[in-house]
């Protein structure tokens, strides 16, 4: 048992990756369709490039989504709607009508009966009131059938027959004439125009709960092709009523192939693809990105993100196909070029779909959009800290999904007649989603514990706290660590490494002098220097503590980890040369590990580049009457006795990029050191 915790605790950065592996193929694996995939590969437009294709079964020939559409459509605009009959109305009305009619008789004033004027009154509502009258304005036309519901009871009616409340007064003046009642028409229009209340409503809930029973009783199917029958000869174009019977095939076999008796096989032959891909990514990173594939978090946020994509993707098909490039995929990518480099991003990105061509429709039209705008975006996308290349970066891959889909679309049709121009819109909304990049980066750096471009950005700012308190504190320290820095960077630009981040990392290098500062020659503003009166080993204890204190110093500020490596490793193991020849002198001897560095020796072109730039920069001030010789000559002995000390060994950097760093340095201190002509006076 104690053997095995102890193979446990030495292996368990490695039991976590494949731990990780099986968890994110299992997970790709849930999230992929549930079904076979269909061996052929067709596209609508394009000649059958297989054999002659007969059915190995019999299926139903589904009908195309948009003949589906056309019929939903045909049901809406040919639905006879429904309208309540209120039968308490009319009694109400008959009410209303006696009422008015009893406070409004004189005999006096009148010579026909009021009998007469409530027999015609009475008949004119129950004229009206057959069929009933309508309140609100509606659509139909006058020949359109209509359900008509009374109680229980349901007439088909024209929609002429109802009677519309406007109408009621030109009724009621046909009516009067009708029945030689001109000698009391005021009275009467004015009673019935009171009294005619209208009765008749429309039920848009039973209307569309009828539409609603008809569109399920919609036959999805169109015909059947029986087991052995052809489908498709070879070199045959794939179109209409082929291309659905392919598509219907492919449906059914896909359905047929997931059963309980082989679900095992299918899950089996899913996980090998699904774990090639993630293997591949793996391999890439131990081979290529070493430093990253020992780095447990690194490799976490990357797989992460391949799932994350896989899961975005596959919730939107499912929800509806139709809206697959709205996922902005070209995130990810983007994501993995901020914060480790080009080659990495697209690289995840191809493999990423090559999972999802299990996911998408239309897989070849998608993977080949989705791997051209994942191009683009490695290409145009530089300087992500810059807000405006963002843009024009969004700009540039939306154009390409426009004209990809475009030309996709007319090799399909063959015309533009059937193009829709919304589909436009899917790639702009992909482009909008693209932007939120930038918040995406600032989350996965407080949650991962990442650095990007965009946060080194802020840490070069010498307004920050820190080096402020640096320049108050240790101006000469800060002095020399602004030169340094423009060292650095021109150097790093020059052989393509992160100049942005060897630039932060030269400004915060030095900040463990702050707690000592005049115990540094730059700092020292008198003559008057501390050593002159200390062991030469005490001597060297404060010149080594420095980058302890530094990195203490870092991680109170909550620096990120990429910065504090250029702290550890800008001396990497060499000696305090000075303090330990005095030493010698005077004990005739000295033990070199009490006047060496702790390490580590630089680890990548970056803290390498610091390394030359902060020596070179340090001992350019002892440099008396300097010419553009002297310093090539201290330049060269400077670089060249840190190579042989073994200095550069882990920083993967070649013989050639040391060679051209030397001549940007001496370039660069040539500038510094250039004399001018004195002015006479």
């Amino acid at each position: 048992m104690k053997h095995f915790f102890a193979f446990l605790s030495k292996n368990q950065a490695n039991i976590y990756r494949i731990f990780l592996f099986i968890a994110c193929t299992f997970l790709v694996i849930y999230l992929l369709p549930k079904g076979g995939q269909f061996k052929y590969t067709f596209q609508k437009g394009k000649p059958w490039q297989y054999e002659n294709l007969y059915a190995p079964f019999s299926f139903t020939i589904k009908k195309s989504e948009e003949t589906l559409t056309e019929e939903r459509n045909a049901i809406r605009e040919n639905a006879i709607p429904y309208f309540d009959y209120d039968a308490a109305v009319v009694t109400e009305s008959k009410g209303q009508f006696d009422q008015l009619l009893e406070t409004t008789y004189v005999d006096s004033l009148f010579t026909v009966p009021k009998s007469r004027v409530k027999a015609l009154g009475t008949s004119f509502l129950d004229e009206i009131y057959r069929f009933g009258v309508l309140s609100e304005v509606n659509t139909h036309s006058e020949d359109d059938l209509v359900y008509l519901k009374k109680g229980n009871e349901i007439d088909e009616i024209a929609y002429s027959q109802l009677i519309k409340k406007d109408e009621i007064p030109e009724r009621v003046q046909k009516y009067i004439l009708r029945n030689n009642a001109e000698a009391f028409s005021d009275l009467l229009k004015i009673l019935l125009n009171r009294a005619s209340i209208p009765n008749v409503t429309a039920n848009t809930k039973l209307t569309e709960a009828a539409i609603t029973s008809e569109l399920d009783a919609i036959n999805p199917n169109q015909g059947i092709v029986e087991k052995g029958g052809r489908i498709i000869a070879k070199g045959e174009v794939v179109e209409g009523n082929t291309y659905q019977i392919l598509s219907s095939l492919k449906d059914e076999y896909q359905s047929q192939l997931w059963s309980k008796s082989n679900r095992f096989w299918l899950i089996f032959g899913y996980a090998m693809l699904v774990s090639l891909v993630f293997l591949m990514l793996f391999l890439f990173l131990k081979k290529y990105r070493k430093d990253i594939y020992n780095n447990n978090t690194k490799v976490t946020f990357i797989f992460f993100n391949v799932v994350l994509m896989v899961f975005l993707t596959t919730i939107v098909v499912k929800l509806d196909a139709k809206y697959v490039y709205v996922v902005p995929l070209c995130i990810l990518p983007l994501i993995l070029k901020a914060f480790f480099d080009p080659r990495l991003g697209l690289f995840a990105h191809v493999l990423t779909l090559l999972l999802l061509g299990f996911v998408v429709p239309n897989s070849f039209e998608y993977l080949f959009l989705q791997i051209i705008a994942g191009v683009v975006t490695i290409l145009t996308v530089s300087e992500l800290y810059r807000r405006a290349n963002l843009f024009i970066s969004v700009g540039q891959i939306t154009l390409v999904y426009i004209v990809g889909y475009f030309a996709f679309f007319i090799i399909q049709e063959g015309n533009v007649e059937l193009l829709q121009w919304k589909n436009f819109g899917y790639f702009f909304l992909a482009g909008l989603a693209t932007l939120f990049a930038h918040p995406l980066i600032y989350f996965y750096e407080k949650l991962f514990g990442l650095v990007s471009d965009v946060s080194l950005l802020e840490l070069s700012d010498t307004n920050s706290k820190l080096l402020k308190e640096l320049s108050n504190k240790a101006p000469g320290t800060f002095h020399h660590s602004l030169n340094v820095a423009n060292l650095a960077e021109a150097a790093a630009n020059e052989i393509g490494a992160n100049a942005m981040l060897v630039r932060v990392g030269a400004l915060y290098h030095d900040i463990g002098k702050m707690e000592n500062p005049t115990n540094f020659t730059e700092n020292q503003l008198s003559g008057y220097n501390a050593h002159d009166e200390l062991d030469p080993k005490e001597s060297a204890k404060i010149i080594i503590d420095h980058v302890i204190k530094g990195i203490e110093m870092a991680r109170r500020r909550n620096l990120p980890d990429r910065v504090i490596d250029f702290i550890r490793t800008h001396h990497g193991n060499s000696v305090v040369y000075y303090f330990y020849k005095k030493e010698e002198q005077r004990n005739g001897s000295a033990a070199i590990e009490d006047f060496q560095y702790p390490g580590p020796i630089p680890f990548s072109k970056e803290t390498a580049i610091l390394m030359m730039a902060d020596s070179v920069e340090a001992a350019s001030k002892s440099l008396k009457d300097p010419t553009s010789s002297k310093i090539d000559s201290f330049v060269e002995k400077i670089v060249d006795g840190q190579t042989e000390q073994g200095q550069f060994l882990n920083a993967n950097i070649t013989f050639k990029e040391i060679q051209q760093i030397k001549k940007v340095l001496k370039k660069k201190l040539n500038n510094i050191y250039h004399l001018r002509v004195e002015y006479p006076e």
